[in-house]
């Protein structure tokens, strides 16, 4: 398994636990629900899509034929998604208490979230594309190997 792939596996379950924590906070004191779309996020955008990435990373390649079209892509997305998720949970947070600095706060938050999710979807689609393949296929004389360990020649097409 890819050290991406297991990255964003582990960052999930670590969101899932963050997000759990703070739902059994939430119904100890009723008065922290004014945190419950810091919750929300945490289990939405931290639980289930850093999932769906890690599980997409491990599959897509193999499904599609394809190597990955960037792995160092891979890493800049892991980090935008889990930055951008930490500073948005703490913007929903702070806004409570201080509006201004939370909105500031939140706003980075989504924008390093939104890019991750862009980032992704260049490399899943560029990937179902076998778009490094082409490129590589110069270079390497017809064929390559993928993260499956299957040889898949570089003039393959799939539909685009």
């Amino acid at each position: 398994m890819e050290w991406f792939v297991k990255a964003f596996l582990k960052a999930s379950l670590a969101w899932l636990a963050a997000g759990v924590a703070l739902g059994v906070a939430m119904a100890v004191h009723p008065m922290w629900t004014v945190y419950r779309l810091a919750h929300v996020h945490m289990l939405l955008l931290g639980f289930v899509t850093m999932m769906i990435y890690g599980v997409a990373y491990h599959v897509i390649p193999r499904f599609s034929g394809h190597p990955l079209r960037s792995r160092g892509a891979a890493r800049v997305h892991w980090w935008l998604s889990n930055l951008g998720l930490a500073a948005m949970a703490c913007g929903f947070c702070w806004r409570v208490w201080s509006p201004e600095r939370g909105t500031w706060l939140l706003g980075g938050g989504g924008t390093l979230s939104a890019l991750g999710a862009y980032l992704f979807v260049w490399i899943m689609w560029s990937t179902m594309d076998g778009a490094r393949t082409r490129t590589a296929s110069t270079q390497q004389g017809g064929a390559t190997t993928t993260g499956a360990g299957a040889t898949v020649p570089l003039t393959r097409r799939t539909m685009s």
